[in-house]
């Protein structure tokens, strides 16, 4: 074959959108196949826009894995929603990701305290359908955690969600499983448009590996702190150099915004934060390929949450 008798290249961005802990990060990991953005148990993970690149034959696609939208309380919260939008506006597609049974649940548990966590998710995905409404912007549907609910339940909940005809087609996966998402690769596919590839064909993710790292590091603590924590604190690699030996030094600093929390991070005589190096050191050094040396510190920095560089070093801009 001939280089004009080759197929032309396809590329575009799909945008996947969702309420918090809707499996938008292990969706984007799954499509890209490996690890661009952390995933824990907790909602509110992402922070940032970050965009997986996958290549299927001629097309590539860039995902871009918006933080979760959400009914915003602090400055932080804003700017992460504002994000999310932002990624939606330009997307060649765009995904609204739902946890099946969490909506399911909203739609027939009652008001029950337990059932509480559900129903801010489907609020969260039905104020994000308004959202794509008001803008007149299709979108397509995507129920995940198919696998831990009969199938015959989720009728219910697509026609309740394609009541106002947003969607231009729904799909059913388990992104954790992989679950039929080839189906949706396949759907994506065909929508990408003619372009030359925007990414070099060996780059997976436009986050840095300075970012990377300090995202490891605050995965590690998310699932090991509890309650309210995690969302009190950030990572930065603030130092990245190579040993005699070659080996790959890094230094990072875990800022919260008290003592008390300070305390937490570190543990008993420092327990709490060696077990979160260790997990992140093993992680980042088969991520990078090399030997990794992780140093951790704590310190207290005041309402950081306040702070612009903050949010700089995030890819975030910083809202009133």
């Amino acid at each position: 074959m001939t280089s004009t008798d080759q197929a032309p290249t396809k590329a575009g961005f799909v945008a996947v959108l969702g309420a918090p802990n809707a499996g938008k990060s292990t969706f984007v990991n799954r499509m890209v196949g490996a690890k661009v953005s952390i995933v824990t148990h907790k909602v509110q993970t992402t922070r940032a826009r970050i965009r997986g690149v996958a290549i299927h034959d001629e097309t590539q696609i860039i995902y871009v894995d918006t933080p979760g939208i959400f009914k915003p309380r602090r400055r932080l919260d804003r700017a992460m929603v504002a994000a999310a939008w932002e990624g939606a506006e330009d997307a060649d597609v765009r995904l609204l990701m739902v946890d099946t049974p969490a909506y399911l649940s909203a739609m027939t548990g009652g008001e029950t305290r337990d059932n509480a966590a559900a129903r801010r998710a489907a609020e969260d995905t039905d104020r994000i359908i308004k959202g794509l409404n008001e803008a007149s912007a299709k979108a397509v549907l995507v129920l995940n955690k198919i696998d831990l609910m009969p199938r015959e339940k989720v009728l219910a909940v697509i026609d309740k969600l394609n009541e106002d005809g947003q969607f231009e087609q729904t799909f059913l996966i388990s992104a954790h499983r992989g679950t039929d998402v080839k189906d949706v690769q396949d759907y994506l596919v065909e929508k990408m448009p003619e372009s030359p590839w925007l990414y070099p064909e060996d780059q997976l993710s436009d986050i840095s590996d300075r970012l990377m790292a300090a995202e490891i590091t605050r995965e590690k603590l998310f699932l090991r702190l509890h309650q309210e924590l995690p969302y009190s604190l950030t990572v930065e690699t603030e130092g990245w150099s190579r040993t005699k030996k070659k080996d790959l030094r890094i230094e990072q600093t875990i800022y919260v915004e008290r003592d008390s929390q300070k305390a937490l991070v570190l543990g008993q005589k420092g327990a709490t934060v060696k077990i979160i190096g260790q997990q992140a050191r093993e992680e980042m050094t088969e991520l990078f390929g090399t030997t990794v040396h992780l140093f951790l510190f704590v310190k207290v920095r005041d309402k950081w949450g306040d702070d612009p560089a903050r949010y700089r070093e995030m890819g975030l801009e910083m809202r009133d």
